[in-house]
């Protein structure tokens, strides 16, 4: 007996409620934008004059600098402390513990204020033999930590907290029976984190590291409590002058959004291309234990 397949003539049925939703928010968002536009408290002449100004971009260039820097410093932190997480030592393991515990725990504005004034506690940094013997250099501390390598420190250190426990994550995700296997063939420790759990790790460790960069263009604008020369200390400067106190925190606000939307738009395809590389994955892993199964170094 054949069976006939009937074709299937499928109706969604109305949903008028969601139709509502979608032309209030619409109705919404024309009345927001009308009403930003016509504002004449904007001035919105003064917004597009200040958009290219040169103290501006001096600013954001600045911004820009924190935020890749501290990222790259606190990345490198966070591995260094992630992997001492995971040592066998307990000398190591409580140093790293002790660093997250600290750092994750005391607010980002204290520690900038702190490196700022580290002056007060330190009035001179050295480099010599320890416990008072002889110091082969020596700075002040007022002239070497400047507003900006005091929002780099703060930045950077605190970074390093966070970072260590996303590393921490990915490390933790990887299968314990890949790093035995590897144990197993004769890698070092060192070789089977950079050959077989860091790549497989990155899947888990990128996205977060992506949101954390994003989230760091905006908390450099914290500096300016230091007086950073970031875009928000700079905006605050030009403000305190003409009084354009809203005009200027626009233009600010307009370049924080054009900063993490192609920060954004970059995490996307980074993102994209680890997913891409994942099914694939096993098989790079193979390639990096080759040499070792066959008895090489």
């Amino acid at each position: 007996m054949e069976v006939t397949e009937l074709p299937v003539d499928a109706v969604r049925p109305p949903r008028p409620g969601r139709w509502l939703a979608a032309a209030v928010a619409g109705l919404f968002l024309i009345w927001l934008a009308y009403t930003i536009i016509v504002n004449p408290n904007l001035h919105w002449d003064v917004i597009i004059a200040f958009l290219g100004d040169g103290r501006i971009l001096g600013g954001l260039w600045v911004t820009i600098q924190l935020t890749v820097l501290s990222m790259v410093i606190g990345l490198a932190l966070g591995v260094l402390t992630a992997v001492m997480q995971q040592s066998g030592d307990p000398v190591l393991r409580g140093a790293a513990a002790l660093y997250t515990w600290f750092f994750r725990g005391t607010p980002l504005l204290v520690q900038l204020i702190f490196w700022f004034n580290i002056g007060l506690v330190f009035p001179t940094i050295a480099i010599g033999i320890p416990f008072g013997g002889p110091k082969l250099v020596e700075w002040q501390a007022n002239e070497l930590v400047t507003p900006f390598t005091a929002a780099l420190l703060g930045l950077a250190i605190n970074e390093g907290a966070y970072m260590a426990e996303i590393v921490r994550a990915g490390i933790r995700s990887v299968d314990p029976g890949q790093r035995e296997a590897a144990e197993a063939l004769g890698m070092s420790h060192s070789q089977v984190l950079r050959r077989v759990v860091l790549p497989q790790a990155m899947r888990v460790i990128v996205p977060p590291t992506g949101n954390q960069f994003i989230s760091m263009l905006k908390t450099t604008s914290m500096v300016s409590v230091i007086a950073g020369a970031e875009l928000l200390t700079v905006a605050q400067r030009i403000y305190l002058g003409n009084f354009e106190v809203i005009a200027l925190l626009v233009v600010a606000s307009i370049w924080y959004v054009v900063l993490t939307t192609i920060a954004s738009v970059g995490q996307h395809f980074v993102e994209r291309r680890f997913e891409r590389g994942h099914g694939t994955l096993p098989a790079r892993v193979r390639r990096n234990l080759r040499p070792f199964a066959g008895g090489g170094v």
